[in-house]
């Protein structure tokens, strides 16, 4: 994407099945392209019982988006759901003028961006490729030198969307075996800090986690105000009294539906937060969508297999909030500390917690020696 300048037409068809909850769902999805750099100029939606093979919505409201796309002059359709790659193509042999993406798309495309060490990097082009391959079209030319070598020429009667399968399949391959060798020294790491108190932050991406790590600890973190603008791994000492102190980590920020390859290709680095004796669960005061946030983090930890570990809850940002909403999220989590990171309001308290868990801690780790 050449996002400058760029404008985008958002369709968001909702079938209310699956238990999807699509509240603000349609804000999530203009964040993420204004992360992007991508203006949004319209919205569509649908509600809608039945899910259309060829176009996800019906053939009527598909020729509408494409009418509307080309009215608009917008350079890419996204969709705010998952589209299948018999989907992608139909929009784009209706279209060819106009990009047509999906929700995992956009978020690839921005873990692409952000991705810096050698790690994320892995773990994102992986994920892209895997999501590519099987919505392959004519569109798809010159991969052999994009891909640095890996591929090969056509053979008698190969097309050219057949050489490029193969180019994908091999960087594949390739990609999932360096994934293996960096998960390989990522499991001698996690044993050299066993003897250490580990506490991890988890949560929505955005709500200030690194901003915590850099009051808590004092060190330097990259800190900036837009989705996943961190992927990697920081891991800081911090210092709770007695000369003690506990490793602090952060890592890649969670999302409603974050898509299943993503999960998959970062379980070495998530893998952090399941090694911790501790979680700070990180929510943003003044989120409009709480209950469903907290939701999203509940089944992402279920899913990496770090629902058994300790949670501390914090609401972060309450600076920006009214009494009321104080009131309401003690009665919504009333274990929950309430702090400010941006104003270092009540970050004691985050401390305090860390120390009392480090100390039962401590207690059973030195009788099991």
């Amino acid at each position: 994407m050449n996002s400058s300048n760029e404008k985008a037409l958002v369709v968001a068809p909702r079938t209310y099945k699956n238990d999807k909850n699509y509240n603000h769902s349609s804000d999530e999805i203009k964040e993420l392209l204004n992360t992007l750099g991508i203006k949004v100029s319209g919205l569509i939606t649908q509600n809608i019982s039945v899910i259309n093979p060829a176009y996800f919505v019906g053939k009527g409201k598909a020729n509408q988006i494409s009418a509307q796309a080309s009215e608009l002059k917008v350079d890419y359709v996204v969709f705010d759901e998952d589209l299948s790659p018999v989907q992608i193509r139909n929009f784009q042999k209706m279209n060819k003028d106009v990009r047509f993406i999906d929700r995992t798309g956009i978020i690839l495309e921005i873990f692409y961006n952000n991705a810096k060490s050698k790690e994320s990097r892995t773990q994102v082009e992986l994920a892209r490729l895997e999501y590519q391959l099987p919505r392959l079209t004519r569109l798809w030319t010159h991969l052999e030198r994009q891909m640095g070598g890996f591929g090969t020429r056509a053979g008698a009667g190969e097309t050219q969307i057949e050489v490029d399968r193969r180019i994908i399949r091999k960087k594949i391959s390739f990609l999932k075996k360096r994934l293996s060798d960096i998960n390989k020294n990522r499991i001698v790491q996690s044993k050299n800090r066993q003897n250490f108190f580990r506490v991890s932050f988890v949560g929505y991406t955005n709500v200030g986690k690194s901003s915590l790590m850099k009051a808590m600890t004092g060190s330097d973190v990259y800190i900036k105000n837009e989705l996943f603008a961190t992927l990697d791994t920081t891991v800081r000492k911090l210092y709770i009294g007695d000369q003690n102190y506990v490793l602090l980590s952060d890592t890649v920020g969670f999302i409603r539906n974050l898509p299943d390859n993503l999960i998959a290709s970062f379980r070495s680095t998530l893998q952090e937060v399941v090694d911790s004796n501790l979680l700070l669960v990180v929510l943003d005061a003044n989120s409009q969508d709480l209950y469903n946030e907290i939701e999203t983090i509940k089944e992402v930890l279920n899913e990496i297999g770090a629902k058994e570990i300790d949670v501390q809850y914090i609401f972060n940002k309450i600076d920006l909030v009214d009494q009321e909403k104080i009131i309401y999220l003690k009665n919504l989590i009333p274990e929950a500390i309430l702090v400010s990171a941006e104003r270092s309001l009540q970050i004691s308290k985050i401390n305090e917690s860390i120390k009392n868990k480090f100390e039962s801690w401590i207690k059973i780790f030195q009788k099991s020696q």
